[in-house]
């Protein structure tokens, strides 16, 4: 797989993106691009554009996933003002949303979703468990009804509102991902993965386990990051679920994985499983289950 390509220009400084605090804070999301190669059962091996960037003050990441240059797109976590970078993206190299994807409920996930969606007239996919927070996302911080959020702001669903299940596999502009629901950080919290083999019961892993098989990438929100995991404090939270989450979806995969995650930079599985110091002492778990 190629390595992580990032386009010559400045970066945030921001700690969580892995950016060096000595680099120029600039006031545009500076999106990042790369092709990904995997093979599909029975056919020959297809190419993925992956493009994203940090979005807003939390620098959440945002992914946009196409076939190529000119096809049609998905858009993964648009949070904070997005829009400009998503739209940067999309002209740049010509794609034509059809779909968003959010990866969890809260709000530095899912900021632009309803104006993303509304404006282009395509659908947001979310898990029932954190449908709510996409028209009230004060829930996800454990606000009252009369605490007010970033001064009184109001969100609502988008038009067209499609919920995810554990193991289902979206067919979408040209991609196929499989959904694994992995909660812990909120009770809705899924992952996208890039498909592969299937094994043991659970669509998308390699038969050969931990140890071998095809490299795929993983979007994994705010579940696993490099060198930590998603934070269990918030409502919803649990730290012994997250836990479960990750020895579930993350361990039995591939060492040369990619992971994309909801903040920060890039890893792989082989590499968190090395030196994560939550993954310490966690053995992948066979056998599909359905998240909570």
């Amino acid at each position: 797989m190629p390595p992580l390509h990032f386009e010559s220009q400045p970066r945030p400084t921001r700690v969580l993106t892995g950016q060096n605090p000595g680099q120029q804070q600039v006031s545009q999301p500076i999106s990042v691009a790369w092709t990904h190669s995997k093979a599909v059962r029975g056919a020959r091996s297809k190419q993925v554009l992956i493009a994203g960037f940090p979005a807003g003050s939390f620098a959440a990441n945002c992914y946009v996933l196409a076939s190529g240059p000119g096809a049609e797109c998905l858009i993964i976590d648009p949070g904070q003002d997005a829009e400009q970078g998503i739209n940067d993206i999309i002209e740049r190299y010509r794609l034509r949303p059809v779909a968003v994807l959010a990866t969890h409920g809260h709000l530095d996930h899912i900021w632009s979703v309803a104006p993303v969606c509304d404006a282009r007239g395509i659908p947001a996919y979310i898990h029932p468990a954190d449908r709510a927070l996409l028209s009230d996302p004060a829930r996800g911080f454990g606000l009252g009804p009369a605490q007010q959020l970033f001064g009184g702001m109001t969100f609502t669903e988008p038009d067209d509102v499609l919920e995810l299940t554990d193991g289902m596999m979206l067919e979408l502009a040209g991609i196929e991902l499989v959904v694994n629901h992995a909660p812990g950080h909120t009770p809705g919290s899924v992952t996208f993965r890039l498909a592969g083999e299937d094994v043991a019961g659970q669509p998308g892993l390699t038969p050969d386990g931990p140890a071998g098989g095809e490299a795929g990438t993983l979007f994994t929100g705010d579940l696993l990051f490099a060198g930590s995991i998603g934070r269990t404090d918030l409502p919803g939270g649990d730290y012994e679920t997250i836990l479960t989450s990750l020895a579930r979806v993350c361990l039995p995969l591939s060492d040369e994985t990619l992971v994309l995650s909801g903040h920060g930079p890039q890893t792989t599985i082989g590499a968190e499983r090395a030196s994560n110091p939550f993954l310490s002492g966690l053995a992948p778990a066979t056998g599909r289950t359905t998240g909570l």
